[in-house]
């Protein structure tokens, strides 16, 4: 098995994103881009122009680097510098400095094995750029979707008779390979997907047991045996269980797909569980199958219940399970992502997280929940505003005055004419008490695209903002 690498702590060097290849590149016609020498299997992470001598200290890695060779004077030596700099292939332009790619520039590239393309003289490098941002953004959405399906899938087999076997099956099947679920001494206790050779099977041993709940120790691991590459997470249930993936490749959304796999199989396997709690997971299992709240609150414990919305974390997939132990619950949903939602038990207080941004509704009986759902986003929002960790929800005041109907049509009406994303700038923008910098920060803007948005939604609802009852009137319907 080769060096086996901590997966929740390695730092990426390349943008989270599908791999675009040179191949796909070389395959959009409309560019002509021709390949000299090198492999066209290279992956591409963005293009980068540069006329210097020496690139090499303007280069991330991973670069389709473009240039015309304007001073190009020593080209086995800038080849070299490329290759030094990580870059993933080299472009040349030819014209207006060179009529045809150099051949010494040729064959320098063919002895260090740098991919050489040649671009014609009728395509700008944006245009290379913009294409090769395209392709980025197709692989981008496709991955996208099908982490999605994966998700689904997971989450309706987790709801099966035999719940730990399915969700085995459903990963193994969504990941193209096999997926193992580890006892504590290290044998396989279930598994599912396609054989692996004995030499991978033992590698996915070996990795298993580097991780675990012992303190210090990784919550997952990557590495590669038998021709496959491999994996291990650690579940939360305490008892010691690991759950193992072989497969032939790996792809960005890989991770995320086996990080929902072990918050479900953690819950699944957790031993000791309560009958209160196996309802409680079960209610939850059946909202995020798509029952009714009515239907899934039936199962609940009378309460007063309380709805967490929160963003923030560490990036991984056991950050949500973290917070959700933290604050008391195994009651969390991802799908929102990358929002979270809990539900927390009664007599389990909220407080501040490290990482996180919270908004906290008013406790809330379990066919009363969909309102503290509500109650819970408008508190995130404000929270996020006024970049507090956490915020909670607002009882009575003026708005407990008047009649919920009543001030549900009449905010409908004053604010038809402005679009989700001006009444969010309209909502924040108010709540900052009109400052342009706190407002533009809060949405992650500049100050003066605040000020574009603000204006049109003062011509839109054709009022003065600078009115203190207009704004008032505004900030109450916006509630």
């Amino acid at each position: 098995m080769s060096a086996v690498r901590d997966a929740s702590r390695e730092p990426s060097s390349t943008p989270p994103v599908p791999r675009v290849t040179l191949a796909a590149l070389l395959a959009r016609r409309e560019l002509g881009l021709r390949l000299l020498t090198g492999p066209d299997d290279v992956a591409l992470h963005w293009v980068h122009t540069s006329e210097m001598e020496d690139p090499y200290p303007y280069l991330l890695g991973g670069e389709l680097l473009m240039t015309a060779g304007v001073q190009l004077r020593d080209p086995a030596r800038y080849a070299e510098r490329v290759v030094e700099a990580g870059a993933a292939a080299l472009g040349f332009g030819v014209t207006p400095v060179y009529d045809t790619v150099p051949a010494e520039l040729v064959a320098a590239c063919a002895r260090l094995g740098l991919p050489l393309i040649e671009v014609p003289p009728g395509t700008p490098f944006t245009a290379v750029a913009r294409a090769l941002w395209r392709l980025m953004a197709e692989a981008r959405l496709h991955e996208l979707r099908r982490v999605t399906e994966a998700q689904q899938s997971l989450a309706a087999a987790a709801a099966r008779p035999a719940p730990v076997p399915a969700v085995l099956g459903a990963l193994a099947s969504r990941l193209g390979g096999r997926a193992v679920l580890f006892g504590a001494d290290g044998t396989e206790s279930a598994s599912a997907g396609r054989g692996v050779p004995p030499e991978a099977a033992r590698a996915l041993a070996d990795l298993a047991g580097v991780v675990g709940p012992r303190p210090g120790g990784p919550a997952s691991a990557s590495g590669e045996g038998g021709g496959l590459r491999l994996a291990a997470y650690a579940l939360g249930g305490g008892d010691g269980l690991v759950l193992g993936v072989a497969t032939e490749r790996r792809d960005p959304g890989d991770h995320t797909v086996a990080g929902v796999a072990v918050v479900l199989l953690s819950l699944l396997t957790a031993s000791h569980r309560a009958a209160d709690v196996s309802a409680r997971d079960g209610a939850l299992t059946r909202l995020l199958l798509g029952a009714s709240p009515a239907e899934a609150a039936a199962s609940l414990s009378p309460g007063p219940w309380t709805v967490v919305h929160a963003r923030g974390g560490d990036g991984t997939p056991f950050a949500a399970a973290t917070l959700a132990a933290a604050l008391g619950t195994d009651l969390v949903d991802t799908a929102g992502a990358p929002a979270v939602r809990l539900l927390v038990p009664p007599g389990a207080a909220v407080t501040a997280q490290p990482g996180w941004t919270l908004g906290v509704s008013a406790p809330a009986a379990p066919d009363a929940l969909p309102g503290a759902d509500a109650q819970a986003a408008r508190a995130l929002r404000r929270a996020e505003a006024t970049r507090t960790p956490l915020a909670r929800h607002r009882a009575n005041g003026l708005a407990g005055l008047v009649d919920p109907d009543e001030a549900a049509a009449h905010a409908r009406v004053l604010l038809a004419p402005l679009s989700e994303p001006q009444a969010e700038t309209l909502r924040t923008w108010l709540s900052l008490h009109g400052s342009w910098d706190r407002t533009a920060a809060a949405l992650g803007v500049h100050r003066n695209t605040v000020r574009q948005r603000i204006a049109r939604c003062a011509v839109l609802l054709g009022r003065d903002l600078d009115d203190p009852d207009v704004r008032m009137e505004l900030w109450f319907a916006l509630r």
